[in-house]
């Protein structure tokens, strides 16, 4: 297993949007490979290559034993009427979790290694999971969604932990 350390806030490479990826390259295989191992840890749901410091758009999963990865995901659809305001967290923000409004239901599309559509779609978790991992892949972070009070909030709480 090729162990990649998770890239925390304030690392640049979080709030630059990643490239697309324009050609499946040995490179890329690794990538893949990296992400699938990665995400495969306990606490872990889902995993954006920005968060282990490669700038190319691509994301893995772990929901309920389910793993999976895609390329140059976009998302195609989100529910317009229904909501959820869960407790989000995130590796590259640790021990933090706040409430996030996001969509009940999230699809987006891409691709595999082989060039082959992919679909991931969902409600509840799935659907935070999307919109999540897009969001890194985008340059941002769950934080940024939270309104002023609980944005500042998180962010004591980051200085906190730096002490």
């Amino acid at each position: 297993m090729t162990y990649r350390d998770i890239r925390i806030i304030g690392d640049p490479v979080l709030r630059t949007p990643c490239e697309p990826i324009t050609e499946v390259t040995a490179g890329i295989k690794q990538l893949v490979e990296d992400l699938l191992e990665n995400v495969d840890e306990e606490g872990r749901a889902g995993l954006a290559a920005n968060q282990i410091g490669v700038s190319y758009r691509a994301f893995s999963w772990n929901i309920e034993g389910d793993i999976g990865y895609v390329l140059n995901p976009v998302i195609v659809e989100l529910s317009q009427e229904e909501f959820q305001d869960d407790a989000e967290g995130c590796l590259s923000v640790p021990e933090l979790w706040f409430p996030t409004k996001r969509a009940m239901y999230a699809r987006a599309e891409g691709i595999d290694l082989d060039g082959k559509k992919v679909v991931v779609e969902g409600r509840e978790i799935w659907g935070r999971l999307i919109q999540h991992e897009v969001d890194h892949l985008d340059g941002h972070l769950y934080i940024d969604r939270l309104d002023r009070a609980l944005r500042r909030e998180a962010f004591r709480q980051l200085r906190e932990q730096q002490k």
